[in-house]
């Protein structure tokens, strides 16, 4: 049986990744490495960044001019809200607040605007136990 949270990743192919650090030992980045050798489509969204992982990077999810199914967030739980909004805003099928990231206002945010909402768990370890891949 796979829980909501696996199929909502198995439903997004494009997934514009919040917080996406530069630095190869952050989580950000690693988590979206994995989902991009996955065959997942990354879109970074970072506020000083042009590239990262081989993808254009983009200041804000409004910015993102292609449609985006899910909306993966490596910020503190306190900046989440405004993203939250920026993914209604865009029309994002979901909106996924990382592990150890909780906003009961994003997660009003999202639901209210009709997005699924999952908070405090890993896109790569859903991935890799649902063994994930996009091809």
């Amino acid at each position: 049986m796979t829980d909501r949270a696996t199929e909502i990743l198995a439903g997004s192919k494009t997934i514009a990744v919040v917080g996406l650090s530069r630095d190869p030992a952050k989580a950000s980045h690693g988590v979206a490495a994995v989902l991009q050798a996955h065959g997942f489509r990354i879109i970074p969204v970072h506020p000083s960044a042009d590239e990262l992982l081989g993808e254009k990077v983009y200041r804000s999810l409004t910015d993102i001019p292609e449609p985006v199914d899910l909306v993966d967030v490596f910020r503190p739980s306190e900046d989440t809200p405004p993203i939250a909004e920026q993914a209604v805003a865009i029309g994002a099928k979901a909106l996924w607040l990382q592990q150890g990231i909780v906003s009961a206002e994003s997660r009003r945010i999202a639901e209210e605007g009709g997005l699924d909402y999952v908070e405090d768990r890993c896109t790569a370890v859903v991935r890799a136990v649902a063994n994930l891949s996009v091809r």
